[in-house]
């Protein structure tokens, strides 16, 4: 067994399931120890011991499902800038060829005297010397994995195939879709608390998907009380939404929005855009795909319209473009409807988003 600072795997896990996987590892693999929360870091279990790395790694990999990532370790360093970048530059001449890129990726756990920026900086400097690799930060071929536990650096170099993300090559962002979509939601009325609750429903969804604007549209004359509680409902939805991705987006988040217009009037001012009206009387989504990109590409913006309790008034149907059904037989309640019908037109146009010409996504941008 090797010496109990050669650690051969890195696991992590969620936090609280350390022991639960260290056990399962040394059932998996007797041969092996495993180390919960190594110097009290959660999330953590390092292993010693391994026979042969690769196959112990998807030992560990296949029989225990608490495991979400399995490090190889390929080499061991001081914590120190100088001694992780000569160990990392080692490492790289072996399993790093000059046609691939590669990127850094550190975590730092302890108190030292850099940052983990530095890390990446100083160790991918290095590699990049070393091997005559390019860096791609986004989509690399491999990946340098610097995991500080304290005074230890753990090295380990992997597949960038391996990564889960959240955009990758072949996926299309529809955020710009959704930009060009005003959402025309009747309102839901009723019991106060329930048109409160429901406004509140709405609102988050619809700022959510960051669409262009939100209008709700009564049909004719409405209890005043009821759509004031609905509406206030719907800020309050937008405005708890808008919070938590201000918080957690990396970029500038755009706040829906709120209009207020009769549907009928709103149908008759609009009549020269695109209007998809959201019922089960009409098409499935996958029959009509063709329409909707035809209005897609018109460049305009493109209004869907849900009902609420009462559904759209059947005269609206014959001024809209499409009238489209997106899950036949069931009756989606008022504040998925909205949500689904987005997801919908996302899902059947979203091969087709990467068709847009650059012209096209600058005047989304710019919108």
């Amino acid at each position: 067994m090797k010496k109990q600072k050669d650690p051969c795997l890195l696991v992590k896990t969620g936090l609280g399931f350390e022991r639960i996987v260290a056990a399962r590892i040394e059932e998996a693999a007797p041969h092996l120890k495993a180390v919960p929360a190594p110097k009290g870091f959660k999330g953590l279990v390092l292993v010693y011991g391994c026979s042969d790395v690769e196959s112990d790694a998807k030992l560990v990999e296949s029989e225990v499902v608490e495991a979400d990532k399995v490090l190889r370790i390929h080499g061991v360093a001081r914590a120190d800038l100088d001694d992780m970048a000569r160990v990392a530059t080692e490492i790289a001449k072996r399993m790093i060829e000059s046609t691939e890129c590669f990127a850094v990726r550190t975590t730092r756990r302890g108190r030292h005297g850099f940052t983990s920026i530095d890390v990446n900086v100083v160790v991918g400097d290095a590699v990049r010397r070393a091997t005559g690799a390019c860096v791609n930060l986004s989509y690399p071929d491999k990946v340098v994995a610097v995991e500080i536990i304290g005074d230890q650096a753990l090295i380990s170099v992997y597949p960038g195939s391996v990564e889960w993300k959240k955009m990758k090559p072949g996926k299309n962002p529809v955020l710009r879709l959704f930009r060009r979509v005003s959402i025309v939601q009747m309102p839901y009325l009723g019991p106060l608390d329930a048109c409160r609750n429901m406004g509140v429903r709405i609102g988050r969804e619809v700022q959510n998907f960051e669409v262009r604007e939100l209008v709700v549209a009564p049909a004719g004359i409405v209890d005043a009380r009821q759509l004031n509680e609905f509406l206030m409902g719907v800020f309050e939805g937008i405005e708890s939404r808008h919070q938590v991705q201000a918080k957690s987006y990396h970029r500038r988040v755009h706040r829906v929005p709120v209009y207020l217009q009769d549907i009928h009037q709103l149908v008759r001012d609009r009549r020269s855009e695109p209007i998809i009206v959201m019922e089960p009387e009409g098409e499935h989504v996958s029959k009509v795909a063709d329409d909707l990109w035809r209005l897609v590409k018109s460049g305009r913006r493109i209004n869907i319209l849900v009902g609420s309790r009462e559904g759209i008034p059947l005269g609206v149907y014959r001024h809209a473009d499409l009238v489209i059904d997106i899950a036949p037989g069931v009756t989606l309640s008022t504040e998925y409807a909205a949500a689904s019908a987005l997801i919908a037109l996302a899902t059947v146009l979203h091969d087709r988003l990467a068709q847009l010409s650059d012209e096209d996504r600058g005047k989304e941008e710019r919108e």
